[in-house]
């Protein structure tokens, strides 16, 4: 939600200081809206399919609206996990699907352990489940490096169709000033999608992606353990070597 306070606050920043002065009217011209907008998206799905273009709203969503777990939480989660499966047994994991709604990754985890799947088979369905969410998720940064690309290019674009209109009308003067005025406010608008949307959003995306990545490779090396039914001490002495130093878990005294 973060993502979304900075944004909006930074839109409020700009709209409060436009209204302060004055003529408000004057920074809305459908020509350089049209131009950057749409612009934008059309120069910027050549570089990608259809459906990249279209699973980059939702993915980004998703990041921007879903909480992720601190890495030492998930790992004393999964060590948890790991004791009550050799204590209970697989099947006793069964009760703690319905709670992971908002965990798929370590629900399809625990679904193998489950149905029985050995270690290594799990590790290896886990690692590339896990590397195709980190390429759907790179393929959205991809998407939104590029519009943060394209966006001040199609400004630019508008600002010399203004200039070409307004050249050309020099001897009416009362064109000048909407000429002019689609040849700035396209470059304000692509500068404004550009710096305020694209690129924060692709950095944060880019981050949210790496987390999500160490997140996955913790369930993976604990689901992964469990198959291989090692105690669950030499399972926190496995993902310990994965997480960042703050991080690490000290779950057995």
């Amino acid at each position: 939600m973060t993502a979304i306070i900075g944004i909006l606050s930074a839109f409020a920043m700009v709209i409060t200081a436009i209204f302060i002065g004055g003529a408000p009217a004057g920074f809305v011209n459908a020509s350089g809206i049209l131009i950057v907008l749409f612009g934008t998206f059309a120069v910027t799905s050549v570089s990608f399919s259809g459906r990249e273009m279209s699973e980059t709203p939702g993915t980004v969503w998703r990041m921007m609206v879903q909480m992720q777990q601190e890495p030492s939480r998930a790992a004393t989660a999964i060590i948890q996990i790991a004791e009550r499966a050799r204590r209970d047994g697989f099947l006793a994991l069964e009760r703690i699907l319905p709670t992971l709604t908002e965990e798929p990754f370590l629900r399809k985890a625990l679904s193998l352990l489950i149905d029985g799947t050995k270690g290594e088979e799990i590790e290896q369905i886990l690692n590339r489940e896990a590397g195709a969410i980190a390429a759907r998720n790179m393929k959205t940064v991809d998407v939104l490096r590029r519009a943060g690309e394209v966006a001040p290019a199609m400004g630019l674009i508008g600002t010399l169709i203004g200039l070409v209109k307004m050249l050309g009308t020099l001897d009416d003067p009362s064109s000048i000033g909407p000429a002019m005025s689609v040849a700035l406010l396209t470059t304000f608008y692509g500068a404004i999608m550009a710096h305020m949307v694209f690129i924060p959003l692709a950095a944060r995306a880019e981050r949210l992606s790496t987390d999500e990545t160490l997140l996955n490779s913790v369930y993976a090396l604990g689901a992964a353990s469990m198959g291989r039914k090692e105690n669950p001490r030499q399972l926190e002495l496995i993902v310990n070597t994965i997480l960042p130093p703050a991080q690490k878990v000290t779950y057995f005294d």
